[in-house]
């Protein structure tokens, strides 16, 4: 059944429908969904990331909008401050990391939505790394080995 894009405004700090999603103790809010596109709020305290991994169907984009963000993409260590656009096409390696002594805020997008939701409402309040990582298996992201991270 396709999925169209809901008019309106999601408000800062607040998901679609009141939803939000506690990913490994990073809160993350669903901003708006349809079957082309999933953009998301993460907020990401120091020290807190999401290690490199891979989106095979996905294009993805991060508009940092408050802090910076070090990001590992397709092997080469970069840094995205508040204003940037990162730009990730489908199957290249990322991750993102928060390296900073204060909070980062960023919207996320991919393109075309495909599992991504579905794989965060089963992720809420998973607390297992290695579990969390299993699950995104079966979504659609996989994540490498925790030396690219390195």
């Amino acid at each position: 059944m396709a999925q169209d894009l809901e008019k309106g405004i999601t408000a800062k700090g607040t998901g679609l429908g009141g939803k939000s999603w506690n990913i490994l103790g990073q809160l993350y809010f669903p901003k708006a969904t349809c079957d082309s596109t999933f953009a998301f709020e993460t907020n990401s305290e120091p020290g807190q990331f999401v290690p490199v991994h891979v989106h095979p169907t996905q294009e993805e984009f991060i508009l940092v909008q408050e802090g910076e963000l070090d990001l590992k993409l397709d092997g080469k260590w970069m840094k995205a401050k508040a204003g940037d656009l990162v730009r990730m096409p489908r199957g290249i390696p990322h991750g993102y990391f928060n390296k900073s002594d204060k909070p980062a805020r960023a919207l996320f997008w991919v393109s075309p939505s495909r599992m991504l939701e579905k794989l965060f409402d089963n992720l809420h309040n998973v607390a297992d790394p290695m579990e969390a990582v299993r699950i995104s298996a079966a979504h659609e992201v996989n994540f490498l080995p925790m030396e690219a991270n390195d």
